[in-house]
Formats: structure tokens, C-alpha cells, sequence
């Protein structure tokens, strides 16, 4: 029998009981891929995370669950883990090697307190996204405002559109048809204008029926509205998401580069750790 200790921090907030909710199992050694699998299924948040030692040149190794599946990347257990490790080894950045190649996470500090991290997220490829009829109805929309598209930066989001931000907040999806549509995790509801979106994320392939903050579909996000003209390349913009399930979150994303080739997406946010436990195993 072990003990296997994690780390419970709000991710994407500052706000205790805010954000997205992320377990870190900081020493995962002796966990099978079994077991970390289960646990996150028994936790149940959107993501858990396992730190592994390093084996390509970062600082560590992260593993990323769902309750359903293991992900190849997820942006707020990129940033919840960088904020734990990094706090006690004092690093301005740090290294996480995942499933799809190493992220790099700055740190910004006020003294000695983590105020505010960066991660340079995986570039993005993009494709027209092919049931996007089956979309449109399961979210009871008759267009969308841009082009409905496919990123795929180790996690596949589509970007859906919306009129103004009360239509993103009033939207009520046909869950059980989102989790039929092909080749997609997450689907991105949006509106907004200038530096300041909305969103709001389903994901009830991956287990998840809504997601209160996502990372991973953030700098996407900012790189569909470059491409399409509705914000400057390298522009900072803002993004909400979370108050309708009482997790309000707070994203911050910019992409560089041309509509056809993005060259940096990068994803900020704050994070607050609430709890500590241990799993006996």
C-alpha cells in the first residue's frame, strides 16, 4: 500500500472555489496508467494531472486525464501544474513535457508569491469542420458569425460564432447530440468585439458537459479571430467564461503570425491553490 499525495488549485481565477478545478498528483511514480485513469474518473474534475521525472529535456513530465480519457495537452492543467512545482523550486519558468512535445511556462511573481503565469502553447493546425450543419442544429443556431472550423493543438476544438455575448449566455445545447458529432473534444460557443469574448466550452465526449476555463481552447480561439479580421495579430484579448455553472474564469490570449501559418500562441492566467490530500492505494 502507498500514499499518493495531490495538490487541488482553481486555475484561470484568484478566486478560491473559482476557475477550473485541477488535482495534481505531484509524485505519480508506481501509478499505472490504470490507476491514474481511475482517479481521475473518481476526482471527476475536467482534468487531473501525474508528475512523472523528466525524459526529454524538461523539468518534468505531466501526464493529463479526463474522466474519460488521457489527453495529449489541456491548457489549465498546464498552468494549475506549472503554479504547484513551480512555487517550491523557485523557478521563473518551467518545462512540462507533454504528449504533444514540451510547453514552456513563465511565472511572474510579487516577491515571493506566483502572480500570474504564461504558458507557449503547441501551434495549431486548421480545417473546416465537417459536421457543421449537425453543429449549428444541436446548438439551435441558424449560422454561425465566422467560419465554423476545426484547431487542433493535441486537443481538436471547434469555434462556433454568436451574435452578441447574451446569446453565448443564454444558450441551452442538445448535449446527448454534441457528443455524436465526429472528430471533435470541444465544442466553443463565442461572441464578444475588441479585446474582451466570451466563451463557452462543451465537451460531453470527454466527460465534461461544460467547462468552466480552457486553456487549450483559448489560443485558438484568438487565433480564429485574428485570421478572420476581428482582432490585429499579436493583440492580448480577454476572454470570460464559467459564470453559468458559478465558476467564472478569466483567459488571456494572443497569436502571432498570418492567417496561414501561426508563428506563437500564448495563453495567461492566474491560479489559487485550495487543497491538499492523499489517496491510499
Amino acid at each position: 500500500m502507498a500514499d499518493y499525495r495531490y495538490v487541488v488549485c482553481d486555475v484561470f481565477t484568484d478566486t478560491p472555489l473559482q476557475g477550473n478545478q485541477l488535482a495534481v498528483f505531484t509524485d505519480a511514480r508506481g501509478l499505472e496508467s490504470e490507476t491514474m485513469q481511475a482517479l481521475a474518473r473518481e476526482i471527476n474534475y475536467s482534468e487531473s494531472t501525474f508528475v512523472l521525472p523528466a525524459e526529454e529535456g524538461g523539468h518534468a513530465r505531466m501526464r493529463i486525464f479526463n474522466p474519460v480519457f488521457e489527453m495529449e495537452f489541456a491548457g489549465h492543467p498546464t498552468l494549475g501544474t506549472a503554479w504547484v512545482l513551480a512555487g517550491p523550486l523557485q523557478l521563473a519558468e518551467i518545462r512540462l513535457e507533454t504528449l504533444a512535445g514540451i510547453v514552456a511556462v513563465r511565472l511572474e511573481r510579487d516577491e515571493n508569491r506566483i502572480v500570474f503565469g504564461r504558458m507557449v502553447q503547441p501551434l495549431p493546425t486548421v480545417r473546416p469542420y465537417e459536421a457543421e450543419s449537425e453543429l449549428l442544429s444541436a446548438l439551435g443556431l441558424e449560422r454561425s458569425e465566422l467560419p465554423v472550423e476545426l484547431y487542433d493543438n493535441g486537443v481538436k476544438h471547434v469555434y462556433v460564432g454568436f451574435a452578441t455575448v447574451d446569446e453565448v449566455a443564454g444558450l441551452r445545447p442538445d448535449l446527448s447530440r454534441l457528443t455524436l458529432l465526429p472528430n471533435v473534444v470541444g465544442i466553443n460557443c463565442f461572441a464578444g468585439s475588441d479585446a474582451h469574448w466570451k466563451t463557452r466550452m462543451f465537451a460531453p465526449s470527454g466527460g465534461v458537459s461544460e467547462d468552466p476555463a480552457t486553456g487549450s481552447a483559448a489560443g485558438p480561439l484568438a487565433f480564429h479571430l485574428a485570421r478572420h479580421g476581428r482582432i490585429p495579430f499579436g493583440e492580448e484579448i480577454e476572454i470570460s467564461q464559467g459564470a453559468e455553472i458559478g465558476r467564472p474564469s478569466k483567459l488571456f490570449a494572443r497569436a502571432d503570425g498570418t492567417p496561414d501559418e501561426p508563428e506563437l500562441i500564448e495563453v495567461g492566467g492566474s491560479a489559487v491553490i485550495v487543497a491538499r490530500g492523499e489517496f491510499r492505494l
